[in-house]
């Protein structure tokens, strides 16, 4: 289960994206996580997935 709190949520992503997934849709299927609803809260919280860094950065 991913972290619901947006910033706590942010970190994880970007450790487990950084450490463990070449992208995001390996991390979402990897996670079983809907992609849709990960980029729609974090977009919430200010940030947009950069594929070319593999992070999610500030908006």
């Amino acid at each position: 289960m991913l972290p619901q709190d947006p910033y706590i949520l942010l970190s994880y992503v970007n450790t487990k994206l950084r450490d463990e997934y070449s992208d995001l849709p390996a991390l979402c299927d990897g996670l079983d996580a809907d992609e849709a609803e990960l980029l729609e809260k974090l977009s919430g919280a200010g940030y947009a997935y950069d594929p070319e860094a593999n992070q999610f950065k500030p908006l």
